[in-house]
């Protein structure tokens, strides 16, 4: 049977690390099996760790040690839909204070590189609600924002600020 993993590339011995951290952030996330590499290669010496299989938020991917080679970057990120603000700020302080950075309108990236998306529904439901003007003002009101405020976007929303 046929099955989509995202296979995410890293440096070399970044994989286990990065499994690991996720895993200890999201729930439903853990670390499976890590595939030692047969031979010597660039990115990984004989026995040690070249695929490392994981999930975040029950979703499976596959760490490759791949080696500096390739870099992330925005073109790609992992959106985390969340209920309320504790979460987000959950997140959000996890990504960004383990050697991640803020970026504007909910984006941050981690250590690695990698770009997250951490979107309350409350931002979701007010960009996309039928009333366009609310959406309007939910909209601009995100793009003043890096970590995404549900208090000011569901003001916004009601046209209150």
């Amino acid at each position: 049977m046929s099955q989509l993993i995202t296979c995410m590339w890293f440096d070399r011995g970044e994989a286990r690390k990065a499994a690991e951290f996720y895993a200890s952030v999201f729930p439903d996330s853990r670390v499976l099996n890590a595939n030692a590499s047969p031979l010597d290669l660039p990115a990984a010496k004989e026995g040690e760790d070249l695929t490392v299989e994981f999930t975040v938020l029950g979703q499976r991917y596959i760490g490759l040690n791949g080696g500096p080679n390739v870099q992330a970057n925005m073109a790609v990120s992992f959106m985390v839909l969340t209920e309320s603000q504790e979460e987000t700020d959950r997140y959000w302080n996890a990504i960004v204070g383990n050697g991640g950075e803020e970026r504007a309108c909910g984006w941050c990236r981690d250590r690695w590189g990698y770009s997250w998306q951490i979107t309350p529904w409350a931002l979701w439901e007010a960009t996309t609600d039928p009333d366009r003007a609310a959406g309007k003002r939910a909209m601009e009101a995100m793009m003043t924002m890096r970590k995404i405020d549900i208090a000011r976007i569901e003001a916004a929303r009601r046209g209150d600020g």
